[in-house]
């Protein structure tokens, strides 16, 4: 855990809370908070009516089929049979409402201690609301009922109806789920408001320390990851994968730099001392005229070196690519192997192609140059002195992908120098004397890392065989 610097104040909790609100993470739970409130009493409020609504025409069906009923005892029995269907569903459980007034509005029967005289005044055949008065443990309790009323031929009236407390309880029940729900929402949504708060500003505040040390010029920091696999890791991999290449480029840059001014420095004062003699003797048109030609042939082959830098630098930043494209591998090497033959053929050098057919995706341009520079330094440095040079170019195919190789039959490289001999500027002892800026196998290099090629120095007894080996597709 990293101890927090001495002297540093911490951060006060109000400042941290408004930190945290205005994060993404923060702003996102907040909207799922609200929205799935506001969809949550939507919700509520269509069940809460629709079932209201249900219940509601439950009790009208009830009160229907009640009145129904009655109205068949009264012309089954008369009053007596109606008193006693009333007195029986009165004792139920679940009795309604029972009411029974002469024509002078005088009760005769029911369960109801008290009812407005407003109850009887339907002229319609449709139950309403009422208020009324019913005993309950011996007191007097207001109540909602749905009523509806009917007359008997003798000018008696009966009032049926069901209490709505039920529905109105559901309501409420409805109500406090609604306001329970709210209040754990508001709960589960803060608590997820301080977790996210927390881990997300930890990670932020770790970029930030990350990105405050890069800054600095301390290319060494990387992001934290934690393995979880969230989009704070995958961020992490790619900062870090980018400043891994950042830290290879500046290393290939100082490389550069150092060995432009080791390297170059010989063959500059080389051309300073040989104007510098030419100018000291005494007046001499020949002796200057040579002095001038061997400048500017040591002047091309600067630019040469610099051009091959150059390149190398642009093949690396991956600027020398355009859209890949598939490169016959079999027509490369043969076109390049009759591009050498008259060179080869003057340096007493047999050229051998061996090439299967093969295609890769790639820049056919940059492949032919980093095959031209590996014939190049097989016709430098593969000559085997005491018989006739042979260079052999070789194309095979496999389960792995294809390969290119170039072969000479001359001392090779020792196993100990192949991996350095790729580096810029690396010249051999044995290869002192011969020309050239020991930059070939560097550019060889970087285009077999664009084309996500393994590029390997092997032994080919003798001699030496260089193998770019491409990927399968």
């Amino acid at each position: 855990m990293t101890a927090r610097p001495a002297g540093a104040a911490r951060e006060p909790l109000f400042a941290r809370l408004a930190r945290a609100s205005r994060t993404t993470a923060v702003r996102l739970s907040i909207l799922h908070l609200v929205v799935f409130s506001i969809f949550s009493f939507f919700l509520v409020v269509v069940v809460s009516h629709d079932a209201a609504r249900i219940m509601t025409l439950q009790l009208h069906e009830a009160i229907d089929v009640d009145v129904a009923a009655l109205e068949d005892q009264y012309r089954l029995g008369g009053l007596v049979r109606l008193f006693y269907a009333l007195d029986e569903r009165g004792r139920r459980p679940d009795a309604g409402l029972y009411y029974v007034v002469d024509t002078s509005g005088n009760p005769i029967a029911g369960n109801v201690a008290e009812l407005p005289p407003s109850a009887f005044d339907d002229t319609d055949d449709e139950a309403r609301p009422v208020d009324y008065v019913r005993f309950e443990a011996g007191k007097a309790i207001q109540h909602v009922a749905l009523v509806r009323s009917f007359a008997l031929d003798n000018g008696f009236r009966v009032l049926v109806g069901r209490d709505l407390g039920e529905r109105d309880r559901f309501r409420v029940v409805v109500r406090r789920a609604f306001r329970a729900m709210v209040l754990m929402l508001v709960v589960l949504g803060g608590v997820t408001w301080l977790f996210l708060s927390r881990r997300v500003l930890r990670r932020i505040d770790q970029v930030s320390e990350t990105s405050g040390r890069i800054v600095a010029g301390d290319l060494s920091g990387r992001l934290p990851v934690t393995g979880a696999g969230d989009e704070f890791d995958r961020l992490a991999v790619a900062l870090n994968g980018m400043l891994a290449k950042i830290v290879d480029l500046m290393k290939g840059l100082k490389d550069v730099s150092d060995n432009v001014a080791h390297d170059l420095k010989t063959p500059l004062t080389r051309l300073r001392n040989r104007v510098e003699g030419a100018l000291s003797g005494p007046p001499d048109l020949e002796r200057w005229r040579e002095a001038l030609e061997a400048t500017i042939e040591e002047s091309d082959a600067l630019i040469r070196t610099f051009d091959a830098l150059l390149m190398i630098t642009r093949v690396e930043a991956g600027s020398a690519l355009t859209t890949p494209e598939p490169v016959d591998l079999a027509a490369l090497v043969r076109e390049i192997a009759e591009l050498y033959e008259p060179v080869a053929e003057d340096a007493g050098t047999s050229l051998t192609v061996k090439a299967e057919p093969a295609t890769v995706s790639g820049n056919r341009e940059l492949l032919a140059l980093a095959v031209t520079n590996l014939v190049d330094n097989a016709l430098k440095y593969g000559h085997p002195g005491d018989r006739p040079a042979t260079i052999t170019l070789a194309v095979t195919t496999g389960p792995a992908g294809a390969a290119l190789s170039v072969a000479d039959d001359g001392p090779g490289i020792p196993e100990a120098d192949r991996e350095r001999v790729l580096g810029r500027f690396v010249r051999l002892e044995a290869s002192r004397n011969a020309p050239g800026s020991g930059l070939g196998l560097s550019l060889v290099a970087a285009v077999a890392q664009q084309h996500r090629a393994t590029l390997t120095l092997e032994e080919a007894t003798p001699g030496l065989r260089v193998v770019l080996r491409f990927p399968a597709p």
